[in-house]
């Protein structure tokens, strides 16, 4: 029996008088379950609370309630209902910014979650697909125990790290599960899931610089990047440490692209070279921090040519603005990294600079990585570039996340 948000008090009734107007005993296997769908937003606790109760006097043997997530932190109040119920209870909440409530409802006391049957053909919006909810976020081993990973970004649909972090979990017997986390705000977030619960995180567009702030401590190197790419919680106090892995993934990607084609020599293969960096947010940094620690020459290209000058300026590089990208080349041979969102699906059609102007570079990387082949990319290799897919990065620093999360050995190229 679906009960809507509107006259609610008014529909319980009608389900009280219907259950009890019911002639004879009900059945021994038979289990009723009442439920009401709001579809504007969560309410509070003491709200959603109430509702259980007034649920559970029609004479329901199980209560339902499914509110809309207009934050990620909604899903929190539904928890806090779930493990305190006295019934059995099932609380989701829907909408992408929900999903995480219908994963962790087993660590959460629900009594069953919902999946369908295939992609797109969904009973509430943000439903996954039964096959997702056993394969990939391995809803059978999902317990009060179980550690929560995920990866903060928006968007953050296209990312590959519950595929590879689930999947690792799993082969290793590690208690923990790593969701997509569709976070608007960071440091709402943070507060709401403090938890030791909620114990590491991989932090992504556009909110690797926020996150750096909501951090009890950070390390040097992340500070001195100016952005983090993963959150840990210390076991032992509980605070939360911030550090910046992505240039050890994406250095150490095309480097061995420039071994492969140059052969092995002694130092860095970016010494002395000419790294052209698009983009000053927090890959931009960490790439430009990574490449002058190899004693790269650093250039930055930005929209905004007051950042592409701070990041510089740090780095002892030289800042240009998008639009002379196109025209820069003082000499042949150099190095591109792509660290914009330029070229991400859906935006696929678009690259950050001219083909023209790739003939000039000896390799290009792309940090994105959906789709793993960009237009960048593509025009690259047209023009004789060694190409460095983002996968790469991607790989190479979800190694050391996953030792970071769990404390078993990873393996990095």
């Amino acid at each position: 029996m679906e009960l809507g948000a509107d006259y609610i008090d008014i529909e319980l009734k009608v389900a009280h008088d219907f259950f009890s107007s019911l002639p004879g005993d009900r059945p021994e296997n038979v289990k009723i379950i009442v439920s009401s769908h709001n579809y504007e937003n969560t309410p509070s606790v003491e709200e959603l609370g109430d509702l259980v109760a007034r649920i559970q006097a029609t004479g329901a043997d199980i209560v339902k309630i499914a509110t809309t997530a207009l934050d990620i932190a909604d899903n929190a109040r539904m928890f806090q209902v779930l493990v305190h119920s006295q019934v059995p209870m099932i609380g989701l909440v829907m909408g992408e910014r929900g999903l995480m409530s219908r994963i962790l409802a087993a660590k959460y006391g629900g009594y069953l979650t919902f999946g369908s049957l295939e992609a797109g053909v969904v009973s509430a919006p943000g439903q996954p697909t039964a096959m997702e909810l056993l394969e990939l976020f391995n809803m059978r081993h999902i317990g009060p125990e179980t550690k929560v990973h995920g990866v903060i970004g928006n968007p953050v649909s296209h990312s590959k790290g519950p595929h590879l972090h689930n999947a690792a979990f799993k082969s290793t017997g590690f208690n923990g599960i790593y969701l997509p986390l569709l976070v608007d705000d960071v440091s709402n977030f943070i507060t709401t899931y403090s938890s030791p619960d909620f114990s590491g995180f991989s932090c992504t567009i556009p909110h690797k610089e926020a996150a750096l702030k909501c951090c009890d401590e950070v390390d040097p190197i992340a500070k001195e990047i100016g952005a983090i790419n993963s959150m840990i919680r210390r076991l032992t106090d509980g605070k939360l440490i911030g550090y910046n892995v992505d240039h050890l993934g994406a250095i150490a990607a095309i480097e061995e692209g420039l071994r492969a084609s140059n052969g092995a020599a002694s130092g860095s293969p970016l010494a002395g070279r000419i790294f052209v960096v698009i983009g000053a947010g927090g890959a931009g940094k960490a790439l430009a921090y990574g490449a002058y620690e190899r004693g790269a020459r650093v250039v930055v290209a930005n929209r905004t040519y007051d950042k592409a000058k701070e990041l510089a300026s740090k780095v002892g590089g030289q800042a240009i603005t998008l639009a002379e990208l196109n025209y820069f080349y003082p000499e042949d041979g150099m190095i591109l990294v792509n660290t914009t969102s330029v070229g991400m699906k859906p935006r696929i059609d678009e690259t950050p600079i001219s083909k023209v102007a790739l003939k000039h570079y000896s390799l290009v990387f792309d940090a994105v990585y959906t789709p793993k082949l960009t237009r960048l990319l593509r025009e690259a290799h047209e023009s004789g570039a060694i190409i460095v897919y983002g996968t790469e990065m991607f790989i190479n620093q979800a190694f050391l996340q996953f030792e970071m999360f769990t404390g078993l050995p990873g393996k990095m190229k």
